[in-house]
This record gives structure tokens, sequence and C-alpha cells, in this order.
């Protein structure tokens, strides 16, 4: 089959791969329909994450229709149309019990990797490195999926891919996101990062109740796309985004600050940005994490920081000062998708969101290439690339 693997750091081809087969009675087989090009995807791409392999397939957005399943999976038939979560669950273990897919304590096969890394191994995720299973990606032809039985959610009537294929992934953890804000009416919430996730996140925290939702972002496209959600903006290469945030809050701050950036943020001040960038490219640290630290810093006393942007190892000069003589509240993770996709399907079929608003660029899987091209170098005002195999 077709797919897009990773040859080297910045070199993504097209290449020939072998054909999934079931390997476990709880697999199944799908013939991917939609796929997209996720801004977390750009880290592999980068060499930001260690333990990628010359070969790996990449992509961890996809759905598609069932081609075959193994003995197990018996909510699952040849013929269905599902959603993939990215996170692979079991669905029996203590964190999935608890509904933490993503840090499932039986999905990743080379949990010892990760555990050196990060104390303990998160769930296997799709396409995404062999530290969190080596399990080829989404942007292919067809997909070996494990635990069918628990993460793929059947899409019954006519919404097209392009309504739902976000259930996968970026819908969610923006949904997640404001949900980790604990908003209540009249709040005030700030997000950096106006990219696809950082549209859904200022989505949900309106539909969360949310008073006031500010975007802080650098590309006037990327800005003027948020606005249709409702949200005000602000760019930081224009303004100081501490000034302007307590500004408009009367001095106190927001109540609740979303980082949807992640481990590659930009810095507007070119000597901080220097320092960042060239301690990670010499691997002395592995984030850029201004950020996380911009939004601790204008974050109200005793608010909440929800941290849904990638981050893979470790930051320098962390505010942990601030965290503690304020009273805030850090809350975080990989995206639990199996617990928001029937939610959020219900929210799409009842007309309150079409996630489809984010996408800019469709084309065929053939040219994934070009499309991370586009999609990382911000060109042609690329947001969000939907693949075709």
């Amino acid at each position: 089959m077709k797919a897009n693997v990773w040859t080297g750091r910045n070199r993504l081809e097209i290449q020939d791969v072998p054909d999934p087969q079931i390997l476990n009675a709880r697999d199944a087989i799908v013939r991917v329909t939609s796929t997209a090009i996720c801004g977390s995807d750009l880290h592999l791409v980068d060499g930001y994450i260690p333990t990628v392999k010359k070969g790996d397939v990449l992509g961890h957005e996809f759905m598609g229709e069932v081609v075959e399943v193994g003995p197990g999976v018996r909510n699952l038939h040849v013929g269905d149309r599902v959603v993939v979560p990215f996170p692979i669950a079991c669905g029996a273990c203590f964190a999935c019990e608890a509904e933490l897919y993503s840090v499932c304590e039986n999905s990743n096969p080379n949990a010892g990797i990760a555990e050196k890394l990060m104390g303990h191994a998160p769930a296997g995720i799709f396409g995404y490195s062999h530290m969190l299973g080596g399990f080829p990606g989404g942007q292919a032809e067809y997909v070996r999926v494990p635990f069918a039985d628990v993460g793929p959610i059947k899409i019954e009537d006519d919404l097209p891919d392009e309504s739902v294929l976000f259930l996968s992934d970026i819908f969610p953890t923006g949904f997640m996101g404001a949900e980790m804000c604990d908003i209540k009416p009249g709040q005030t919430i700030a997000i950096w990062g106006a990219g696809p996730v950082g549209q859904f996140a200022a989505a949900s925290a309106f539909l969360l109740g949310a008073d006031r939702v500010i975007v802080i972002d650098r590309f006037p496209y990327r800005l003027r796309r948020v606005q249709r959600t409702g949200a005000e903006v602000l760019n930081y290469e224009e303004v100081n985004v501490l000034e302007a945030l307590r500004d408009m809050t009367g001095g106190r701050g927001p109540d609740a600050c979303i980082d949807a950036v992640g481990m590659e943020a930009h810095h507007p001040t070119p000597a901080m940005y220097a320092y960042d960038r060239t301690k990670q490219a010499a691997r002395m640290e592995t984030e850029r994490p201004y950020v996380l630290r911009e939004a601790i810093m204008a974050c109200r006393n005793g608010g909440v920081v929800s941290v849904i942007g990638v981050y893979g190892g470790f930051v320098d000069k962390f505010p942990m000062g601030t965290v503690m003589n304020r009273s805030l509240t850090i809350r975080t993770g990989q995206c639990h998708v199996q617990r928001y996709t029937e939610p959020l399907l219900n929210r799409i079929r009842a007309g309150e969101i079409d996630p489809s608003f984010v996408i800019s660029h469709r084309m065929p899987l053939s040219e994934a290439p070009r499309g991370f091209e586009l999609f990382k170098h911000k060109q042609d005002e690329c947001n969000k690339v939907v693949l075709t195999p």
C-alpha cells in the first residue's frame, strides 16, 4: 500500500509499505477514507521526538471503513464507517477504567523506553515514534487498529468525513483544554496559539460558558479564522501580551490560560528566542517553552493553566515560584479522546458546531509531503490539511 513515511529529519516520502495484517484477536483493519496533518506531526518531522525511525508511517488523525476484524471484536463489522482516536487504549486497565485513555497501561509495547524519559509510560499512539509503541500511522491507505473494540466510534448517519474526522484528535483535544479550565459563567479565557487546536479550544470555551475568549498568535490569517468563533485576538508581535491581558481584564488577568502551542513556540524577543532555540538545537533542552512561561505569568492569582500543546521532555527556566506563590493550578495531558467522542459527536449532530471550519487545504495522500511544507511554513494561509488516499 502507499503511505507517507519519515525518511530523515525534514524529509518525507510516499512509499510502498507492507499491507497491515490482523495480529491480535482484538485488531481491525481500516481502509482510510480521510486523514489529516496535525501540528504535533511537525515535532516528528523536525526531529524533536526521539525514537522515530526511517520508514515509520506518520499520522494519527484518520477515519475510514472497516475491512477486516479479529475474532475478539464483536462491536464492529466489515463495512462499518469509523473514526479512530489517536491514543490506543485497552479499555480494561486502571487508567482506562478511570477514563484516562491516553495513559493506558497495556497499549504501549515499548513502555520501557518511555519510562527512561518520563518515569512511567503513556499509551501507544498511532504514527508517533517507537517510544510510544511504534504503531504505523494513518497517513496511509490502510491501518491496523489494535483494541478495535474500545477505540473506534461508528458513524451511522450521513455526516461527511470532514465534519467528524477531527473527533480523532484535535476537536477533543481543544475541548479537553477548555474543560480543564473549570469554566464558570462570566469568566475570561486566554489561549496561546490560533492554529486548529487553539481554534477548537476557543469554540469549546464558548460552548462551556466562557464570557470572553482572547487568543494570542502572530499570523493574521489564523487570527481572522479564530475570530469566527467569537474570540478577541492579540498579535504578540504588535503588543506586549502581559500588559494587554492585564488591561483587558481590569488588572486581574485571565481566569484560565490555555497553552495550545507546545514545544516549538516562537518568541517575539530575538535574544530570548535565540536562547531557547539554541539550547533546543543542541539538545540541551527539548522544548522552546516561552508560551508556557507567559501563560503562567499572565494567569490571575488562583487561576488554571491548561496545557494541551505537545511537550516531549524537559524545559528550562520554568517559573515554579510563580506557580507556587500565586496558587496556580496546572492541568495537562494528551487528550483522553475516547472519553469525548460520543458527547462531541452528539454536539455535531445537534448543529452546535461543524468542525470542518478549520480546513483550508484538501489534497490526495500522494501530495502529503507538499502538504507538510505548506502547513509547516504557513504558506498559502494553510490552516489544516486533509488528505484522501
